[in-house]
């Protein structure tokens, strides 16, 4: 192929970023708490469930539908997300205006989720075939997008929820996110079959683990130990971090003294380190390789979880929280990369989308975990210490993938 008439890379990853945008929104979901209790009634415990479904539905859907997404290609699985996550959103507001709960469950948490699931997969495995020679930063870029998605859904949600009400500002954002998503599923299509020979990674860049892996089936690298141990360490790093996440506000209030409305500054800031450590360690992880950048994951996340109790000063205590939170969006953002050095990109929609079902397992687990511990224990000290002992475990996981895929790692 020429280089002047090869096909830009620029489109596909806008179309990418556009639907990530849309349905990072759902990170957004704590700003609905208190409209939607004003106006059904509905206790925060109910409320709360509509987000708990919405994360297990797009791990369910990513994980059985991933085969499905490769065949159908990008394009027409992103037209379908954007199509299924706008009902999603329409079907809550109605939902909301009757008052039925078990309405908003289905639309919001099943319907809504599906269109997550295959909305979330689909561009990242686009990306990863587009970007050959920077597999971390394409999957960086595609996530970063969900990652910043909540900043701007945050004050959109708030703003017109005053304006318009909750049910017609859910009408308005299905609009809005369905014609984002429709209009870059249109621009998202694979690359030419030739293209990872244009764009081999440059002489002496190419890191450990970055490799040019074989196509494995998706039944046998599902299979290998490569992908179970995989698996636990997207578990464990998201466990940990979205556990942090249902926590940082009351535990920044009681450890350090900080205000209810620095505490809420402090989440809002969460929001944009999950982002830029998307982007940042993803492209990081190109020059490192994937299995050293999830060494310094573990690490970083062990030194500052077991120095938060003691890091009094708010600035000190938000840095730590910051980096960690950091490392989990990182974590996103390199596992799609990491899966196409041990087994391939023709089948990662698939390989990805069982992957993804950690975050469905992880998003249950660690909030219930946390607060679990904490009402048994009464203190965050002992739930950090316990959370910083099941990291180390991880470091026990990377170990047993680094030597069962030796050849993977060179």
């Amino acid at each position: 192929m020429n280089p002047e008439t090869a096909p830009s890379r620029t489109t596909p990853a806008a179309a990418a970023v556009g639907i990530h945008l849309s349905i990072g929104s759902v990170y957004a979901y704590s700003v609905w708490k208190t409209p939607l209790e004003e106006l059904t009634g509905w206790q925060g415990a109910q409320i709360a469930m509509g987000f708990s479904l919405a994360i297990l539905f797009l791990g369910l859907s990513a994980g059985f539908l991933g085969s499905w997404i490769d065949r159908m290609g990008p394009r027409r699985s992103s037209l379908l997300a954007g199509c299924l996550f706008g009902l999603g959103l329409a079907g809550a507001g109605l939902s909301v205006h009757h008052r039925w709960l078990w309405g908003y469950y289905i639309s919001y948490g099943a319907l809504g989720g599906i269109g997550l699931g295959i909305g979330y997969v689909a561009p990242v495995a686009t990306l990863v075939r587009w970007f050959p020679d920077r597999r971390g930063f394409a999957t960086g870029l595609a996530t970063m997008g969900f990652g910043f998605g909540a900043l701007l859904a945050g004050p959109l949600i708030a703003r017109f929820t005053l304006l318009i009400g909750v049910p017609n500002t859910f009408f308005l954002l299905a609009a809005l996110y369905s014609l984002i998503m429709i209009l870059s599923a249109l621009k998202l299509n694979n690359p030419p079959a030739d293209w990872p020979e244009r764009f081999p990674p440059p002489p002496g860049t190419r890191a450990p683990g970055v490799t040019s892996a074989p196509d494995f089936p998706p039944r046998r690298a599902l299979r290998s130990p490569a992908f179970l141990l995989l698996w636990l360490l997207f578990f464990i790093n998201i466990c940990c971090g979205i556990a942090l996440i249902s926590i940082a506000s009351p535990m920044a209030r009681d450890m350090t003294g900080m205000s209810l409305k620095a505490s809420a500054a402090m989440v809002g800031a969460m929001g944009l380190f999950n982002g830029l450590g998307r982007i940042g360690w993803s492209a990081a992880s190109d020059r490192l390789g994937r299995p050293l950048t999830w060494l310094l994951f573990f690490l970083l996340q062990i030194a500052s979880l077991l120095l938060l109790p003691s890091l009094a000063h708010p600035l000190a205590f938000q840095l730590a929280v910051f980096l960690i939170i950091s490392c989990y969006g990182g974590g996103f953002a390199t596992a799609p990369a990491f899966l196409g050095d041990l087994f391939g990109t023709r089948h990662l929609a698939a390989l990805y989308g069982a992957l993804l079902t950690a975050w469905a397992a992880a998003g249950l687990a660690g909030p219930q975990l946390v607060t679990r511990m904490r009402e048994s224990t009464g203190s965050y000290q002992t739930v950090l210490s316990l959370f910083a002992l099941f990291l180390t475990f991880g470091l026990f996981a990377l170990a047993g993938l680094h030597f069962t895929q030796k050849r993977s790692f060179r």
